[in-house]
């Protein structure tokens, strides 16, 4: 079976990792990179880590607006799928390379996977949404990291087979922390021996003026010193708004480049919580191994079972509130107890074991998988 694996960003490579790891061990398999994310500290440097054979091919799509990024992958992968003839096309999340390798691969009438389906933050603001339903719609696998998820697949009829897997980072999170322990360097950068971790890069905040200021007024008043990696774009918001220099001058932010997978692995598992409007970060936190508090500076998640664990806690985009909750938790000491939400670290075998299983069906069209049930895998 001829697999093509299509990856763009950081958390994508994360968190098809495992998958593709279990699948070199099965299938023909090629790996296509976009270049939606081309800075290497946000690419290339994760596949080393990862221990990741490098792509077969880069597309160099680059950025651009939402429209013209996600339009110009889905050209460059129909011509890549063209040449290579894949039997199916795994895809991995909500980024606008997800939604393009979708709609290319449907197109040329070839079979998609979509792992980490069917969440859903009902916030039509954020184009992670549009991109992850629209995905779920067009593929014919659909490998949901929870129960919920395969519910709301259910409820919005989707065509697609669909197994519950499990969610990959935590794949990620239990096999490379140790790693992370004994090659990480990055607490030489840090001098304080507590600290907040925190990251920031939603598009619906860092390009709100108003959002941006309040978070930087949380992070300068925060009861702990904050540890802040900064992605490429939000750094340039932050110049573009006067906020840069009053964070670097702050004795209570040190802000660091954007990080490698090992050395953020080991930041967050020594923190003592974390500020996010990350999606990825949320799950990563309720890691066995992990297990972090996590303070999510949104309205709404896509990840409901880590608030319902006791891991996330929304707590929106205003200053007073995020550090009132933050003061609140640290005199508390409280701290997540419950289960991983997100299954047991063997997402990734699952999904290779689901596609091994393909190569004895006969009819795999989305008329006939409409009517397939649910599989929850042991």
């Amino acid at each position: 079976m001829k697999i093509c694996v299509v990856l763009g960003t950081r958390p994508e490579v994360i968190k098809m990792a495992s998958t593709i790891h279990e699948l070199d061990n099965r299938h023909d398999r090629t790996i296509l990179h976009t270049g939606q994310h081309y800075d290497s500290s946000l690419s290339s440097v994760f596949f080393d880590e990862l221990d990741l054979p490098e792509p077969n091919m880069n597309l160099e799509v680059g950025s651009g607006s939402q429209s013209v990024q996600t339009g110009t992958a889905m050209i460059r992968l129909e011509r890549a799928f063209e040449d290579i003839g894949p039997d199916l096309v795994l895809v991995q999340g909500d980024t606008n390379t997800t939604l393009a390798a979708a709609l290319a691969g449907r197109k040329l009438g070839i079979n998609i996977g979509h792992v980490e389906s069917g969440l859903r933050s009902h916030d039509l603001r954020m184009p992670e949404e549009h991109n992850r339903r629209l995905t779920d719609h067009l593929s014919s696998y659909l490998f949901a990291p929870t129960d919920r998820a395969a519910n709301n697949l259910q409820q919005e009829s989707c065509w697609g087979s669909v197994v519950v897997t499990g969610n990959t980072v935590i794949d990620a999170c239990l096999k490379y922390k140790d790693k992370a322990e004994k090659f990480s360097r990055i607490l030489e950068s840090v001098p304080h021996d507590q600290f907040a971790l925190a990251t920031i890069h939603r598009a619906e905040n860092v390009d709100n003026p108003v959002v941006l200021r309040e978070f930087c007024t949380a992070f300068i008043g925060c009861q702990l010193p904050v540890v802040l990696p900064l992605h490429p774009r939000t750094l340039t918001r932050l110049r573009e708004r006067g906020l840069e220099a009053q964070l670097r001058s702050s004795k209570n932010v040190v802000i660091l480049p954007p990080l490698g997978y090992l050395d953020f692995l080991l930041l967050l598992s020594r923190c003592s919580f974390v500020l996010t409007d990350s999606g990825g970060i949320q799950e990563e936190a309720t890691a066995p191994n992990i297990r972090k508090k996590v303070f999510v500076m949104r309205e709404r998640t896509e990840r409901p079972e880590a608030v319902e664990a006791g891991y996330c806690e929304l707590v929106g985009t205003k200053s007073a509130q995020i550090m009132a909750r933050t003061k609140q938790f640290l005199i508390s000491g409280d701290s997540p107890s419950k289960p991983c939400p997100y299954g047991d670290g063997r997402a990734g075998a699952r999904i290779a074991s689901f596609v091994s299983s393909l190569q004895s069906t006969s009819d795999c069209s989305p008329e006939s998988l409409a009517s397939m049930k649910i599989q929850n895998t042991p």
